[in-house]
């Protein structure tokens, strides 16, 4: 135990851990001051929001892909018709009627579609100065404001026609919202945390996985709290009001599960947290950077005795990130739902403890932040660009089909993003037979359906009703990648797809001539390929 002297001459005894905490708030001292003036916080506000609009239209409307098809089908149904619709799906209806209304303004083009969450994506800009500035003070709320700005999963997912960059926001939001109320205990953000964890809920399925992190993190908020029962209430009141407004929801909730779920997933593994480190932060260089300086300025505030709330705050929000990932991770063990897109709900918590920790470091911080930021805004449009081939597919054999031509889409999840880019007045199937509600995909039981199907019970009745000389189009998912199609459902579809292009190859009736597109441009998710057949006269 170390031994220092007193102004007085008296000797003290000084703890290891208050040696490291004062070497910490030591480190954290900044030599460079930031700009918190009222014109220069708008002026870097205004700056980032450009700079964010920037980075995140660079492929705006280059692509679409399947799920960005299903979006635009979901949302295209009429507005009171789309949580009906979403039975079939599995999802919640919040995006979907947002996308409606943003359409009837806009458009349903590529550009037009994903220019939603283009707009989402900027508001982590002043969602993360708010939340950092009333939580941790001005330095960390204009870092905050920064992150939210450049980080590279808001930047990909701001360019796709889905609710992700939506989800972000709310768990930034929401987190901030949960540490004023439970841990700072201002009571007036109550209905606040209420109404955004009922949209987090509302937004995506994932939004279960946050609520139960927040319970998690209740206890810690509850451990030095200097009126427990008065926490307690509001927690009953807080998590009591969302639940109260999903209420409308839990119905059609009860029936997605029971008959809908992600049979296109495997269980996460072990993988996990370098997953999550190249899919939210961009890779290990930024995660490392982070992890030190941020850490660093955290590490201080742990080892502080005279800052409890905002300790209490770290190991809350690291809690909430931290348990809904692992509720998560649990949950997909027995049910898969664990995929790289939905693990932008931890970047809330992220964002809070990296500004935070960064703000507190000093010098170093801004290193650190520099040096992210830099990263961050490196050109990465190539996995935006090509997307899907599916619009090369359309281009090619438009001209060539009719009205009530079949169109057999093998991969029944990939039947939205064709519909999107075909001509209209086709009649369109999968493997689970004709579709009913065109641009939707219909999950309700759909293994069981699909291992059930067979070409002549599924397929013959509707190569029965194409006229002489009409045509049949069927398309094929791009398979040769055999390590993306080995889930339960992934690896059926491409058996099914090769069953059924047998029998139409064998059928006297039908004559290939020809296969769309003439060309492949690589697709960076899934890509198609047509053979187009004609009916004998």
């Amino acid at each position: 135990m170390a031994t220092a002297i007193r102004p007085s001459g008296r000797l003290t005894n000084l703890s290891p851990m208050s040696s490291v905490a004062s070497r910490a708030r030591a480190i954290s001292r900044p030599a460079l001051r930031v700009p918190t003036g009222p014109v220069a916080v708008t002026l870097l506000v205004g700056v980032l929001l450009v700079v964010s609009l920037f980075l995140r239209t660079r492929a705006l409307g280059a692509s679409l892909w399947m799920d960005e098809g299903l979006s635009i089908g979901i949302a295209s149904q009429p507005f009171l018709d789309i949580p009906g619709v979403l039975r079939l799906d599995g999802s919640p209806p919040l995006y979907y009627l947002a996308l409606h209304a943003w359409m009837e303004v806009f458009g349903n083009g590529p550009a037009e579609t994903q220019g939603l969450s283009v707009a989402a994506s900027l508001l982590a800009v002043p969602a993360g100065l708010w939340a950092g500035w009333t939580l941790f003070g001005r330095r960390a709320g204009l870092m905050c404001a920064a992150l939210g700005a450049f980080n590279p999963f808001l930047t990909t997912y701001a360019q796709e026609t889905r609710m992700y960059s939506l989800m972000v926001v709310l768990s930034l939001l929401t987190t901030a919202s949960f540490l004023h109320v439970y841990v700072y205990r201002r009571r007036a953000y109550l209905p606040f945390f209420a109404v955004l964890l009922a949209a987090m809920l509302y937004t995506h399925s994932w939004g279960i996985f946050v609520t139960a992190g927040t319970l998690v993190a209740v206890v810690p908020a509850l451990i030095g709290a200097e009126d427990r029962r008065a926490v307690f209430k509001d927690v009953l009141i807080g998590f009591g009001a969302a639940l109260l407004l999903y209420v409308p929801w839990l119905p059609t909730l009860i029936y997605q599960t029971s008959h809908t779920g992600a049979p296109w997933l495997n269980s996460p593994r072990f993988g996990a947290p370098l997953q999550i480190s190249k899919a939210l932060l961009g890779g290990g260089m930024v995660t490392v950077a982070l992890l030190l300086a941020a850490g660093s300025g955290l590490a201080a505030v742990l080892g502080s005795r005279v800052e409890e709330r905002h300790r209490r705050a770290i190991v809350t929000a690291m809690t909430v990130g931290a348990a809904t990932l692992a509720v998560a991770w649990i949950f997909s063990q027995l049910s898969p739902a664990w995929t790289t897109r939905y693990l932008g709900v931890a970047l809330g918590p992220i964002f809070l403890l990296a500004s935070f920790g960064l703000a507190r470091a000093g010098n170093l911080g801004l290193v650190a932040l520099a040096i992210v930021l830099a990263v961050w805004s490196l050109p990465k449009t190539a996995i935006l660009e090509n997307k899907s081939n599916a619009a090369d597919l359309a281009a090619a054999v438009n001209e060539r089909l009719r009205p009530n031509d079949l169109v057999v889409t093998l991969q029944p999840e990939q039947h939205p993003l064709v519909h999107y880019h075909l001509r209209g007045g086709l009649v369109e199937a999968t493997e689970l037979g004709q579709v009913k509600t065109k641009g939707v995909m219909d999950w309700r039981d759909a293994e069981e359906r699909l291992k059930a199907a067979t070409p002549e019970k599924n397929l013959a009745p509707l190569l029965d009703r194409v006229p002489p000389a009409g045509h049949v189009l069927l398309v094929h998912p791009v398979t040769t990648n055999t390590n993306d199609w080995d889930a339960p459902w992934t690896a059926l579809v491409r058996r099914r797809s090769a069953q059924w292009g047998r029998a139409l190859e064998t059928d006297s009736r039908f004559t290939k001539t020809a296969a769309v597109p003439s060309f492949y441009r690589r697709a960076r998710r899934i890509g198609v390929r047509g053979v187009l057949y004609t009916k004998a006269g």
